[in-house]
């Protein structure tokens, strides 16, 4: 048996004394709600849109390989700065869901991006410098990439639940370039890019990221002896990406074709490319932590 209720007993709420304390209570209520608003437009309003925490830590601790090809990165420098990181990483905790969608497009795409390569640090950073690659972080029933152990947005996430759920999500951002910007900690990876990506230079990014990496001949390049175009795995897992015509590119074929340049050197088996004269083979990709070993000055 339950403790009787030691309650008053309710008012009739017609009684003009009941009226003034509701119309005091809904009041009470607007202006709590309109307090709540301002809270949630102040913090879409204060956040680092910049991200200046993220570039300084880029700056430091990625190494920039041959003119921007590659990129290597000090996880020892990363591990002297976690305190730094982890700044970084509850900014980007802290913003809400209902934040997110007062951004812009550019905006939370570089949220998201940045939000990747940042955890993935981290996540290095938890078994570092025991560690020779990422996948070690994993077990048979589960990748290092499903765990949800990211708090964004008001829920627990995983890498995978980013770059899949939320930048690949289809109809929402559509951007192929996305695979040159995310990095998997990786040495098949597209190069860990030395500043954060911000709104206002997304496009310019993008485009200096997939330049960057069609250009690196260690996992993308014409073969002249067998005639053939071989690139990295990447284009394997996700070509389903770059046959949705978006950003006007309507298939693999000619979205490799528009960079014919930066694959072969002879005029003749650029001329193949660009025409769409060739077979596809997918590098074996390289899992090896990208790991640049400097000393911690």
């Amino acid at each position: 048996m339950s403790k009787p209720s030691t309650k008053p007993p309710i008012e009739p709420i017609d009684t003009p004394f009941n009226r003034r304390r509701f119309t005091t209570s809904v009041a009470t209520l607007a202006v709590g709600l309109g307090h709540f608003n301002l809270a949630r437009t102040a913090q879409a309003e204060t956040f680092d849109h910049t991200h200046a925490w993220w570039t300084t830590l880029l700056k430091k601790h990625v190494v920039v390989l041959e003119s921007g090809q590659a990129s290597q990165v000090r996880y020892a420098g990363f591990m002297a700065d976690r305190a730094s990181l982890r700044t970084y990483l509850n900014a980007l905790s802290a913003v809400t869901l209902a934040t997110f969608a007062t951004f812009s497009k550019p905006q939370q795409q570089a949220f998201l991006i940045n939000a990747y390569n940042a955890f993935t640090i981290e996540l290095i950073l938890t078994k570092y410098p025991h560690l020779p690659s990422i996948r070690d972080l994993g077990n048979i029933l589960s990748s290092p990439w499903e765990r949800q152990w990211i708090k964004l947005l008001d829920k627990q996430v995983s890498l995978d639940d980013i770059e899949h759920a939320m930048l690949r999500k289809p109809g929402v951002y559509d951007e192929p370039r996305v695979h040159f910007a995310v990095n998997c900690a990786s040495i098949g990876c597209p190069p860990l890019r030395e500043e954060a990506f911000v709104a206002e230079h997304l496009a310019t990014q993008l485009s200096q990221q997939t330049l960057r990496f069609l250009s690196d001949r260690s996992r993308n390049r014409w073969n002249p002896s067998s005639m053939r175009l071989e690139v990295s795995k990447i284009f394997d897992w996700y070509a389903i990406d770059f046959h949705k015509n978006h950003q006007g590119i309507a298939s693999l074929v000619t979205f490799l074709g528009q960079y014919a340049d930066q694959l072969a050197d002879a005029p003749d088996d650029r001329a193949r490319i660009r025409a769409g004269q060739f077979d596809l083979v997918y590098l074996n990709y390289d899992w090896k932590l990208n790991d640049a070993k400097a000393t911690v000055s």
